[in-house]
């Protein structure tokens, strides 16, 4: 997959490559599905080829030289990754666990497009209960992979997946390294929150930021490389909130919107007429459906709600509702306003944050509903 927009960060990379200035690390931070990733594997290319084509800006790899194939295998004897993993189920409590652990699924994701996040990632695991992170050991495997010779006589090249992930002993690892690199080794840090690293890594770092995708742009690549229609794709992009991974998802999970709308409605209505029981009920059924679904539906909600907020200024042309959802929100909206919409987004991040961390679905959903009593009907005066 190509990389979505981003021609300002791709072009400022591409110059530091041709002018001889190229930092040895460089932190590409940015939101969630703004291509960090994406540009990394592209600028990756660049470094690895043997033949690059061009100068300057315009600089490109030849894409047929052995280095460029090896790369579009994430083969490459000299690209190496780094990204947050769990423990095996099959292996020891005193066993290594590093990324290479996870090599094989690693680059079939990677094969499958450049743009996914962590839930994506961990489902590709199979995580149950654990939370994936970066262990002090890859710290140790990096500094063994860094030591080696290049194996084709140029860069090597470390791609380090949401390096907030790092536990603190491997973020300290790391930075002795990030301090010292080998010549001729350039690390690429590919960050989703980077004010969670630790401010002496940051200091070791060159940073390039990354902007939200514009809605136009993920309309664009999602009726390029998706083959949606122009209706379809700016629906999409409108409600993916500068995220092509997010925008991706819609895709996936777009067969179970009008099971998601069927219960924010049956929720919303028993929230109205303070039907604990019936609520209590709503949360069970809730509790039935897997980790990814729940979340899905919770991020289903929040856009809705935003969509609700805004119906109520009357600007059709700032709405993407389907039918059934405007048939619903034609009556819902004016509950949703300026003195609970915050509040409603934020038990809403809320739970969804819950249900990645493995808290008890029925506990979370049912709470959640209790609230929204609260905030959509306040008590009277």
């Amino acid at each position: 997959m190509s990389v979505i927009a981003q021609s300002f960060v791709v072009s400022r990379l591409r110059h530091m490559w041709s002018s001889g200035q190229l930092p040895h690390a460089l932190l590409l931070a940015g939101p969630s599905g703004a291509g960090q990733m994406a540009v990394a594997l592209d600028f990756a290319r660049l470094l690895l080829c043997e033949k690059p084509e061009g100068s300057g800006e315009e600089a490109r790899p030849c894409g047929t030289c052995p280095s460029c194939r090896m790369v579009e295998r994430y083969a490459h004897p000299d690209l190496h990754f780094s990204f947050p993993v769990i423990r095996p189920k099959n292996a020891s409590s005193t066993s290594q666990v590093v990324s290479d652990l996870w090599i094989t699924e690693w680059r079939a994701m990677l094969t499958d497009g450049a743009y996914f996040d962590l839930d994506e990632w961990g489902q590709r695991m199979g995580i149950e209960k654990q939370q994936p992170c970066i262990y002090a050991d890859e710290s140790d495997e990096l500094l063994r992979k860094v030591s080696i010779v290049s194996a084709r006589g140029g860069y090597k090249v470390v791609i380090v997946w949401l390096p907030e992930l790092m536990n603190v002993t491997c973020a300290n690892k790391i930075l002795k390294l990030l301090e010292e690199p080998p010549r001729q080794t350039v690390f690429l840090l590919c960050s989703d929150h980077p004010e969670q690293l630790l401010a002496t890594i940051i200091s070791r770092t060159q940073r390039v930021a990354f902007k939200p995708l514009t809605e136009a742009e993920i309309a664009e690549a999602l009726m390029r490389e998706r083959g949606l229609s122009a209706e379809d794709a700016a629906r999409t992009a409108h409600r993916a909130t500068g995220s092509y991974t997010r925008a991706l998802r819609q895709l996936t999970v777009g067969h179970d919107e009008q099971e998601f709308l069927d219960m924010f409605v049956l929720l919303m209505r028993k929230c109205y007429l303070r039907d604990i029981k019936e609520m209590y009920a709503w949360a069970e059924r809730m509790a039935t459906w897997g980790r990814e679904r729940q979340k899905s539906f919770l991020d289903y909600a929040l856009q809705l709600v935003r969509e609700n907020f805004v119906y109520n200024f009357h600007l059709p042309q700032l709405n993407y509702l389907s039918q059934s959802e405007e048939d619903f929100s034609r009556n819902f909206a004016r509950f949703v306003n300026e003195a609970n919409i915050l509040g409603i987004t934020a038990e809403l991040t809320s739970a969804r944050r819950d249900i990645a961390q493995n808290v008890n679905a029925r506990m979370v959903f049912f709470d959640f509903a209790l609230k929204m009593i609260v905030l959509l009907i306040p008590p009277k005066q």
